[in-house]
């Protein structure tokens, strides 16, 4: 399919967002150096950010018409069947731009590789270029991500890329009917963690690091719990965190693969404060009070990242 535009998505530098909070630059470089920071460390990753940003416009500007547009505006933007989507920023914002991208391919530049760690960034404003050549000659890799899928019995629905969390939105605990391989338990906890292999080194392994920490408190022999799954794999883990046994709720279900065989379904029971999010931006959820039924699965959609051989 030919691309006609590219559409880049970026996201405020913390330099920007420290002068919101504060007004001015100068406000800002205040604060921060009265409070034992490095100030100079905000202003060179600001610069960076837009060094690489500058030649990434140059580039894309040679071979196709371009907007850019920042990450706020993802849950309400259009994207064309012809558009490719350029990601620059840290791993989150590829994470965050995957399930808004239907599909579409995203190129992930890393614009400070010395401080991003850009495990979803394979580029740099200095290779760039070539991989938007090889995908606009239709010779680019492919790598296909897994996501995960909340839908609710009011036909609202939520994508994951890295993790969904169904719970509370405050420091209270979840109350909700889990069924799960043709078992239905009663449950209190803070809050359900679904992973996609793509999360799975990330919120998941937390999880794992505890109870395997945990372990080797108490039961100084026992092997240590070990999870690895691919970013493509068809199957999705979760976990109830901290579940708690008591006369109205149990902990049998505390954990299990999802797949297209073994959905995973949880009715809240929740009077308010519940949500669901996903990729750790719980500004964007959707409302998980009683009486809504979330199914939680494998999405039809996979993430297009573009990987050169």
């Amino acid at each position: 399919m030919a691309i006609d535009n590219a559409i880049v998505v970026v996201s405020k530098t913390r330099l920007e967002l420290l002068i919101e909070r504060f007004n001015t630059k100068a406000q800002a470089r205040f604060y921060i150096e009265h409070s034992g920071g490095n100030f100079k460390a905000y202003e060179e990753e600001h610069i960076c950010f837009y060094r690489s940003l500058d030649q990434v416009q140059q580039v894309i500007n040679h071979h196709l018409k371009f907007k850019i547009i920042d990450r706020s505006f993802l849950p309400n933007f259009i994207f064309s069947k012809n558009d490719c989507i350029v990601v620059i920023g840290q791993d989150g914002l590829v994470a965050n731009t995957a399930k808004y991208a239907k599909g579409l391919p995203l190129l992930p530049v890393n614009p400070d590789p010395e401080r991003n760690d850009g495990i979803l960034l394979p580029f740099t404003s200095a290779n760039f270029e070539v991989a938007l050549l090889h995908l606009l000659e239709q010779k680019a890799s492919f790598r296909k991500v897994t996501m995960a899928q909340a839908t609710l019995n009011d036909g609202q629905h939520m994508l994951a890329f890295n993790d969904l969390f169904i719970g509370p939105a405050t420091h209270t605990s979840a109350r909700y009917e889990l069924c799960y391989q043709k078992q239905k338990e009663l449950q209190s906890s803070s809050g359900i963690i679904v992973s996609t292999g793509a999360g799975s080194t990330g919120w998941l392994s937390s999880l794992f690091n505890m109870a395997n920490g945990m372990q080797r408190s108490f039961k100084q022999n026992s092997s240590p719990i070990e999870m690895q799954m691919d970013w493509d794999d068809d199957h999705l883990f979760y976990v109830v965190r901290e579940p708690f046994k008591s006369k109205h709720s149990d902990i049998k279900l505390s954990a299990g693969i999802i797949n297209n065989e073994q959905p995973l379904q949880i009715e809240s029971h929740m009077p308010m404060n519940g949500k669901i999010f996903s990729d750790g931006l719980e500004n964007d959820y959707i409302e998980f009070n009683a009486g809504a039924i979330a199914q939680i699965g494998i999405a039809d959609e996979k993430a297009n990242i573009v990987f050169c051989k």
